[in-house]
């Protein structure tokens, strides 16, 4: 099967094994609206080549994924629950595509994996990070929730709860392996290689086997009530993003004016002396 060419990702095959790259290394490849656009028109090729067995998926240049385009929601005028609805769901369906792909999906993660990028890298069946890795979930530093709560699944709630309510975005690669939220870590610049020899193991396993074990394992987490409770979590979600108060307008006032390091700042003024 030939693979098309995509504007913002990079998709490519060595044998059996699919390598789906981010490609905007000059943003940190932050997930914008093509992104979204193109991870599922590749993933669909991937799907549907049953040449390939396994999925790695990475980042070029300097990161794995920064999260979603902040500057282009910041264009975004619309607001409230009819604007945030869909926008949103398609921000979840990007991320949890990588979840429910039928065949198995490894993520390379180096240097920041973070807010959608970070749960894009959790929603792969396994995850390798480099040393040195930050990961984390710093959306409610930006007054912004949680697109795909999967954290609490994947380490225990008070961790889950420590990270999200701090906005926690300087997660240790080491902690995350500790935590569970990481398979291995290895040596800065030998991630992608470790993830494609784990790649090549999975491959020489039969596909239907492996797919379904997967499909399996997943159900599992449905039965204990992962799918509703996420589809809950996106709710509340939509409701943060449209909610209207003098806090959240002003942050957003300061970051469209002064940029979005200016917004922070001012956040975290208010309470110095604390």
């Amino acid at each position: 099967m030939v693979h098309e060419a995509f504007e913002t990702i990079q998709l490519d095959r060595k044998g059996p094994i699919g390598i789906l790259t981010l490609n905007r290394p000059e943003k940190l490849n932050a997930i914008n609206p093509q992104m979204k656009l193109d991870l599922a028109r590749a993933l669909d090729q991937i799907e549907a080549d049953d040449a390939i067995r396994v999925l790695v998926l990475r980042g070029a240049g300097r990161a794995f994924c920064a999260g979603f385009d902040l500057a282009h929601d910041d264009e975004e005028e619309a607001s409230g629950v009819v604007h945030w609805r869909p926008e949103l769901q398609r921000d979840f369906d990007a991320i949890m595509r990588f979840w429910h792909f039928r065949k198995p999906t490894i993520s390379a993660v180096h240097k920041y994996a973070l807010a959608g990028g970070f749960e894009m890298a959790i929603a792969c069946d396994i995850t390798v990070a480099a040393e040195g890795t930050r990961l984390g979930e710093p959306e409610l530093k930006f007054g912004s929730g949680i697109v795909a709560l999967l954290l609490p699944w994947l380490t225990t709630p008070k961790k889950a709860k420590e990270f999200i309510l701090t906005g926690n975005d300087k997660i240790d690669a080491r902690e995350a392996h500790a935590l569970g939220i990481v398979n291995r870590v290895v040596a800065a610049g030998q991630e992608f290689e470790t993830a494609m020899a784990i790649a090549k193991d999975i491959a020489m396993m039969d596909p239907d086997t492996v797919q379904m074990t997967k499909q399996a394992i997943n159900r599992s987490y449905d039965i204990m009530g992962m799918d509703q409770a996420l589809r809950m979590a996106l709710d509340v979600d939509v409701q943060i993003e449209s909610l209207d108060t003098p806090e959240r307008n002003r942050f957003s006032e300061i970051s469209k004016k002064e940029g979005l390091k200016a917004a922070i700042a001012w956040r975290d003024a208010r309470f110095s002396d604390a």
